[in-house]
């Protein structure tokens, strides 16, 4: 059976309603409807970039946005946004952790919507971007960027950002925005752009060798005339479940 598009499906939920007797229990009571929103981070040419999908329908067409959708009947949270996330890019298979709910009146124009909102970490090597579902569009752009989003979608990425930033000392989150291989130099990058300053040098290393967070691969990279760089590789793999 083929699923209805957004906008159909919350007409048909609002016919139900109006449809409703005056005796009704839920006449008594606004009953949300409940979506996913997902930010999806990589580092793109030494920038911090987040996913966006450029709307192909109303509300908020041709606008960028998340991806995200409704949630379904008889799936978690979890499930809901791994499978709007390939819906819309075709990308699967990455780190996700859920940030908190939004839920402002007429945050969405057309009906009370309620959106659980999630951050995802990606090496942006390892996604081919596709635009689908009801994407017309699908790219990188810099957080830095100044964009009018659909919806309260800057809110959102905001809010993961800060959740990002806190995230960054207590767990190895920022292993999932580099390859398999990386060098320390790398990893502190990631560090200095999330947290928006720069870090010492020798400090850094000190307190991430001390972590044993990761360990020598045995291989190295050659940059021009520079020196040989000790490539690592993170010890303890994070699975793609939410914490």
């Amino acid at each position: 059976m083929m699923q209805p598009s957004p906008n159909e499906f919350i007409q048909a939920i609002q016919r139900e309603r109006d449809n409703q007797t005056s005796t009704s229990v839920l006449s008594a009571y606004e009953t949300p409807l409940v979506t996913v929103d997902i930010v999806i981070f990589t580092v793109h040419e030494k920038q911090l970039k987040v996913l966006l999908i450029k709307r192909k329908s109303e509300p908020f067409i041709h606008q960028w946005a998340l991806p995200g959708g409704f949630l379904h009947i008889g799936e978690s949270l979890h499930e809901a946004a791994e499978r709007r996330l390939f819906e819309e890019t075709h990308v699967e298979g990455v780190f996700l952790q859920q940030i908190r709910a939004f839920g402002k009146p007429k945050r969405d124009p057309r009906a009370r919507v309620i959106t659980i909102g999630f951050y995802a970490l990606v090496s942006s090597d390892k996604l081919t971007l596709e635009a689908a579902a009801n994407a017309e569009d699908v790219g990188w752009h810099s957080v830095q960027d100044a964009l009018e989003l659909a919806f309260d979608h800057q809110v959102i990425i905001n809010t993961a950002l800060k959740t990002l930033n806190e995230n960054l000392e207590d767990t190895p989150i920022a292993f999932q925005l580099l390859a398999k291989e990386f060098t320390l130099s790398e990893l502190q990058h990631v560090y200095e752009l999330i947290q928006k300053k720069e870090l010492d040098k020798r400090n850094f290393r000190k307190k991430v060798l001390a972590s044993k967070l990761v360990r020598e691969t045995g291989n190295v990279r050659k940059d021009g005339r520079h020196r040989p760089a000790q490539l690592y590789e993170f010890t303890h793999p994070l699975t793609t479940e939410v914490y």
